[in-house]
């Protein structure tokens, strides 16, 4: 995003925070039936996450809804959570692919209505790890769909790294690489205030006098280290990552070697024949959980419904994490599906849940009573460091 759209989400992220109390005490209604579809529906979504096989006709999965349902299917894709919440706080849309750290934001500023698992059957399907997720329930209402999940990863160049890395210090810490040469100007950060997790995440391991426990609560001692770790990485970075199109245009002609990216990503450059592959370092990963939410003002309730039923089906689910390389929401996608294959999910990582960090908002109150750094804080600091150099 723009600097002028980034002040639009510190703009968002202030009134969505003052909302909070105000959006918790209203009484809300959730839709109690389906009706004939109204013709469309308007989704905010990553990119990559709504196919209609434009990119590869191998992957579609919207065609086929438009038929059989009467919606068409329009798509906005965002680059980040802010740009999410910020479009979902204009307005203007049905639905919108939120990750974990815009999920409650957009509960909590009254932005998404209560969804009725009742009218959504394939509901029971839904993994039980993702089913009660606190990125999507809040005093046991539902305000999303479980769609997919996975985790940031470490990508890198195959011709300088012979041997996988094993740490994220390959992109915090300036270094000789193996090929002779300095990492200075061949790494990448990604552009969100939530990528401050990431470097939080990495000093856990590496400085465990911090006592850094989770990477979305920080103290402020905790917090101060990781924006200084932060800001020894501005001089490494010569361009930060939020379009996933883009990051895969820098690795094939920008001459970078390592980076935090989604499997998205490295699923495309792979698939280009590019020498790249892909880690979970040692220190872990943080990683997304999405939810599919409905906006409190939507227009097409009714298609809106048809599609949240329509994304939880096996073949769709499959589908997506085939190309994506993301794990579905939906179990039973992991066989049977042709793109998947039977050993997808397990490749992509079904068996790591345990393990991921998943985005969520930081907040001012965190547990044990401590006070930490609100998200507020992150975004503020975030683009102050990524305007440094």
């Amino acid at each position: 995003m723009k600097f002028d759209s980034y002040k639009r989400v510190i703009f968002s992220v202030a009134v969505l925070t003052i909302a909070f109390a105000v959006a918790c005490g209203k009484k809300e209604t959730k839709v109690s039936e389906i009706g004939q579809g109204e013709g469309e529906v308007s989704i905010v979504a990553w990119p990559g996450y709504i196919e209609r096989g434009e990119t590869d006709k191998g992957y579609d999965w919207v065609t086929e809804f438009e038929k059989n349902t009467g919606c068409k299917v329009n798509v906005k894709t965002a680059a980040t959570s802010d740009e999410m919440v910020a479009l979902m706080n204009e307005g203007g849309f049905d639905l919108v692919t939120a990750s974990g750290d815009a999920s409650l934001r957009l509960v909590a500023g009254g932005k998404v209505q209560e969804i009725n698992t009742d009218l959504i059957p394939s509901w029971k399907n839904v993994d039980s790890r993702l089913q009660n997720a606190p990125w999507h329930t809040v005093e046991g209402k539902h305000y999303g769909v479980p769609y997919q999940w996975g985790p940031n990863v470490l990508m890198y160049n195959t011709k300088v790294f012979k041997k996988a890395p094993t740490s994220w210090n390959i992109v915090f810490e300036e270094q000789v690489l193996p090929d002779g040469k300095s990492n200075k100007g061949r790494v990448q950060a990604f552009d969100g205030p939530i990528y401050i997790a990431d470097a939080a995440l990495y000093l856990k391991q590496s400085k465990p006098e911090l006592g850094i426990q989770d990477p979305y609560e920080l103290d402020e001692k905790q917090y101060n280290a990781v924006i200084e770790l932060l800001k020894k990485q501005r001089q490494l970075v010569p361009k930060y990552w939020h379009d996933a199109m883009v990051q895969v245009d820098d690795f094939k002609k920008e001459g970078l070697v390592a980076s935090s990216t989604w499997p998205f990503q490295v699923n495309l450059l792979v698939s280009e024949k590019q020498p790249v592959a892909s880690v979970v370092p040692q220190e872990g990963a943080t990683g997304w959980a999405d939810s599919t939410m409905l906006h409190k003002d939507s227009k097409h309730v009714n298609c809106a419904y048809k599609w949240l039923e329509h994304s939880l089906s096996p073949k769709v689910q499959g589908d997506l994490a085939s190309w994506f390389g993301s794990v579905p929401s939906v179990p039973s996608a992991c066989k049977g599906n042709a793109l998947l294959g039977d050993t997808g999910c397990a490749i992509n990582g079904f068996n790591n849940f345990e393990k991921i960090s998943f985005w969520r908002t930081p907040k001012e109150d965190c547990s044990g009573g401590r006070k930490c750094v609100p998200y507020k804080k992150w975004a503020e600091d975030y683009i102050s460091i990524i305007g440094s150099k």
